[in-house]
């Protein structure tokens, strides 16, 4: 097993230019209609940005620590950090754009689905349709918070927790319906809205892993112990 970086970046992971159908016809009304993407290269994060990568943000900014900093569920260093909005996440990413130079920044709800597909075509989840119960140690995990990152088996991009343990951001803005006029080409979201796009299952959500074109959003300004983020970069 890959563990998580203890250097200053994140671990990332490149997903080549790619064609895919995102949604599913079978989900909730809005992951319809089932609709062609293409995405430019991308990297993505490997793993949730853990409190040990938060913690240089944190001493650098001067902002205040999440509510869940000092709780012992939540504070382990590879554990992902929770309980920030979304616009906490939006600064970190900007924080680590402007440190290192690079166009860190929020996945897309685009990319987001396309790297937890793993280039697994139109299936359920990020292994194909099996349920999540057969999962390795699916009952021993998420009882009182989230795992460290990286207890269970990468998807096919080896990326890690992609639809479990914690909600992740998106950058985008929600709408129930913006399958039906979204692009073809890079797809970012409505240019405006109330609610932020989110994904993957968590380890508080009934839903312990979630299917790979499950929808979620909440208020930007809302800081819940089972919301986390992994960076993007465009290439």
């Amino acid at each position: 097993m890959k563990k998580p970086t203890t250097d200053f970046e994140p671990q990332l992971v490149i997903i080549p230019q790619d064609e895919f159908l995102m949604g599913c016809e079978t989900g909730a009304d809005n992951e319809r209609p089932v609709h062609r993407v293409l995405l430019d290269a991308f990297a993505i994060g490997r793993y949730t940005i853990t409190n040990r990568l938060y913690q240089s943000f944190l001493s650098e900014s001067a902002r205040p620590a999440p509510a869940s900093w000092h709780d012992a569920r939540f504070n382990h260093p590879d554990q992902p950090v929770t309980s920030i909005s979304w616009f906490e996440a939006t600064a970190y990413c900007e924080w680590l754009a402007a440190t290192t130079g690079k166009p860190y920044r929020l996945p897309t709800e685009a990319e987001w689905e396309c790297a937890a597909r793993g280039g697994v075509s139109e299936k359920l989840y990020t292994w194909g349709d099996e349920a999540p119960e057969a999962q390795p140690r699916y009952a021993e995990l998420w009882k009182t918070g989230p795992e460290r990152v990286g207890q269970r088996p990468p998807n096919g991009f080896g990326l890690y927790d992609i639809s479990e343990n914690v909600h992740e951001w998106c950058a985008d803005w929600y709408d129930a319906d913006y399958y039906r006029v979204a692009p073809v080409a890079n797809p970012v979201g409505p240019d405006s809205g109330t609610r932020k796009a989110s994904r993957g299952g968590s380890w508080r959500h009934q839903n312990k892993i979630t299917r790979v074109a499950a929808r979620s959003s909440i208020p930007p300004q809302f800081q819940y112990s089972d919301y986390g983020f992994r960076c993007a970069m465009s290439r």
